[in-house]
């Protein structure tokens, strides 16, 4: 089958689609199965003795060290409540560097000396496994042959029961270390910056009269964009289906300039699609909450409510697991990459980030009269300091081959890290800095001038899409992430720059007090300072403004653009500091991160040009050809019958073939000068190099591809893929 037959024949079988049987009982109760597949502390209550469970529940809500002697008892309940749910194997569910999700399956049942098979799940099992660590990144922290790695249960994250039609399997989330005890994963990092930042608002609250505070943990609530794609597209693209974006695609006649697709009415197939993964979600205790139509035709977002940190980014792999899955059920492909098509919005993962502990709750929550509240101006000016002294590694966690497609493109925030703070706490920190708050500004009224409708009320401050980080009403919302990245990688810089910050204050306060200063007049002080030595990363305007680059340069705020340009910040002597200070990173773990960070976008790099000159030389070109061939066969028909013919078609298809054969050249080239290079400077070559030769590469194939006869263009088009679903 040729090429444009194989995307003929793919937009026949989207129109024949027809929908899944519906999988569920229309009857069923909302909420009726929401964690009925999670061995909640619920069904832990349950079964367990109830010693064995209050020694599990000191260590979920109160971060105490877990008792050994529990988990056989753990490990036999939850054995027997998974396979009464069907499972027959269960998993160590690990987060390797590669940023996906990994696992290794075993069975519960092992022979016994009769013929005949005893299902047994013993404590040693449940909390610690032994996958090969051989064959995922590890920055150098490990040799080639040296294959030994450890996975440990994680009891502060439930584990659960997947459901697959050709059998279930226990899933029980579980950090991922090398023999030596360095972190080859996401989760133990997560769980280390933890504790580390709780230790440091623990300081901060005594000071406030809070006897024996709580432990204080993050919260994270995820806001995930995705695009849709019917799978007959999808498998006609090979740049889709090895790459996850289109290296090619001219912008289509309508794309998003008329705004209609944004919260419209969600297609019925797609609203299909949601409500078979909010309930699989819901099965698996994912509190997702909203469901809507984004910006650009073909995109989506769900958003789920604040979790622990930790266990929220257990979730947002799972879903993103979750969404894939079901998105072939319903004969689609989502697609998480943060650029899949070029010319519309490009997709996010913003994380909504707060810290609160169970006695003192929110405490990024600022009350009517903010001014008033010194608390909570003491953990809003760390944030402040803290992102203002450590940007770049804020910048540096959101760091990919694919988010930097996304980043400054007007549809996201620019790499330049400020803070947005809105008018009320703007003005109150402005009153701080000449020497005290006395008023907040109030919410107001909205009236409408309708007699029918109630006055809504008004926040004293809006908000600002354009900051990469910015206060909504009870929480600083990290707006940078890329849509297909793990969240654990920014909550671990977050918690460790926290960590710092209110090390800073809390000593800053202990020191002062000691010294006899009133503890309101230390309060102050220490406000006014951070305004004068942090408040430049504070920033209410527009951050696609042309101006901002050239004032936040001045502001001494760094504007890392690329990937390249971010990585070395974490290997600058400042982060290693940090991170070894407050355990959370040794040396030979900051130096693997960084080397798998360079690793990562050579392998996108390479991938996205090599398949950028396979489908430009034996997809695109001979199409291009083919159509060339046909003109210059009419031609010569004219003029073999004495007839005048009209040479400018020929002409102007011709061009973009010729400058389609050069960028080819080119690409070529850039390939394998490549090889001259290593580390850093391969890297920098690469996107100095071969991003511009890919290029070029595409623009003259989607020039081509508004020239060539329509039955001639093999690959399905941008109009096509965007609106037929």
């Amino acid at each position: 089958m040729s090429g444009n037959a194989v995307r003929l024949q793919a937009i026949k079988d989207v129109e024949a689609y027809v929908p899944p049987a519906v999988s569920f009982d229309p009857g069923e109760e909302p909420g009726q199965i929401f964690g009925e597949n999670v061995f909640s502390l619920n069904a832990m209550q349950k079964r367990l003795p109830k010693s064995v469970y209050k020694s599990v529940v000191a260590t979920i809500e109160k971060s105490a060290p877990l008792d050994p002697l529990v988990a056989d008892a753990v490990a036999s309940a939850m054995k027997d409540w998974a396979m009464e749910k069907g499972a027959t194997h269960y998993a160590h569910v690990f987060y390797p560097l590669t940023g996906l999700t990994a696992e290794k399956h075993d069975s519960f049942l092992d022979p016994v000396g009769d013929g005949t098979a005893l299902a047994s799940f013993s404590g040693k099992t449940l909390t610690q496994g032994e996958p090969d660590a051989s064959s995922f990144p590890n920055g150098g922290l490990r040799n080639t042959f040296e294959a030994r790695g450890y996975t440990g249960w994680d009891v502060m994250s439930p584990a659960y029961v997947l459901e697959n039609p050709n059998g279930n399997t226990l899933c029980i989330p579980t950090i991922f270390i090398s023999m030596t005890g360095e972190a080859l994963d996401h989760k133990t990092p997560v769980l280390r910056s933890q504790q580390a930042m709780s230790a440091q608002a623990k300081r901060v609250l005594a000071l406030f009269g809070h006897d024996e505070p709580e432990n204080v943990v993050a919260y994270c609530g995820p806001e995930q964009e995705y695009f849709l794609v019917d799978s007959h597209f999808f498998l006609a693209r090979p740049d889709l289906l090895n790459a996850g974006r289109t290296l090619f695609g001219a912008k289509p006649p309508k794309g998003q300039e008329f705004d209609d697709h944004y919260f419209g009415a969600i297609p019925e197939r797609v609203l299909g699609f949601m409500m078979d993964t909010e309930r699989e979600l819901f099965k698996l205790g994912i509190p997702a909450k909203t469901r809507h139509n984004e910006v650009a035709p073909g995109q989506f977002e769900v958003a789920p409510m604040f979790e622990r940190a930790n266990e929220a980014s257990d979730h947002q792999q799972l879903l993103m697991t979750t969404f894939k899955a079901i998105a072939k059920k319903h004969g689609m492909e989502c697609l998480f990459h943060e650029k899949p098509f070029a010319g519309v919005n490009g997709s996010g993962k913003h994380v909504n980030f707060s810290i609160g502990n169970t006695t003192q709750g929110n405490l990024l929550l600022p009350g009517d009269t903010p001014h008033d509240n010194a608390q909570f101006l003491v953990f809003c000016a760390a944030v402040i300091r803290a992102v203002h002294k450590y940007g770049g590694l804020l910048r540096v966690s959101v760091a990919s081959a694919s988010n930097d497609h996304r980043l400054g493109a007007n549809e996201a925030p620019p790499a330049i890290i400020s803070i947005f703070l809105g008018d009320q706490l703007a003005d109150v920190f402005e009153q701080v800095a000449k020497g005290g708050a006395t008023r907040s500004r109030e919410k107001g009224t909205l009236t409408i001038g309708v007699d029918t409708l109630p006055d809504l009320s008004k926040d004293p401050g809006d908000r600002n899409r354009t900051s990469p980080f910015a206060f909504t009403g009870n929480r600083f919302e990290f707006r940078a992430p890329g849509s297909q990245q793990t969240v654990a990688v920014p909550m671990v810089m977050l918690n460790t720059i926290m960590a710092e910050a209110l090390d800073y204050c809390a000593t800053e306060l202990e020191t002062a007090v000691a010294a006899g200063t009133d503890f309101d007049e230390a309060v102050q002080t220490l406000l006014a300072e951070i305004v004068a030595n942090h408040g430049a990363v504070i920033f209410n305007g527009n951050g696609y403004a042309d101006e901002w680059q050239v004032e936040a340069e001045q502001r001494g705020l760094k504007n890392l653009r690329t990937t390249v340009d971010a990585l070395p910040e974490l290997i600058s002597p400042e982060a290693i500091e940090l991170f070894s200070k407050y355990e959370v990173f040794s040396d030979r773990e900051m130096h693997s991160r960084y080397e798998i960070g360079l690793e990562q976008y050579l392998l996108t790099l390479k991938v996205e040009a090599n398949l950028t000159a396979e489908i430009g030389t034996t997809t695109i070109l001979p199409a291009a050809v083919r159509y060339q061939t046909e003109l210059a066969n009419n031609v010569a028909a004219l003029k073999a019958a004495g007839v005048e013919a009209d040479l400018s078609l020929l002409q102007t298809v011709s061009a973009p073939i010729a400058e389609l054969r050069a960028g080819l050249a080119q690409l070529a080239t850039a390939l394998s000068d490549l090889h001259d290079h290593e580390g850093i400077a391969e890297a920098t070559f690469a996107r100095d190099a071969v991003l511009p030769a890919m290029a070029k590469v595409r623009e003259a194939a989607d020039a081509l591809e508004a020239l060539v006869a329509d039955d001639l263009w093999p690959l399905p088009t941008y109009q096509e893929m965007l609106y037929i679903l």
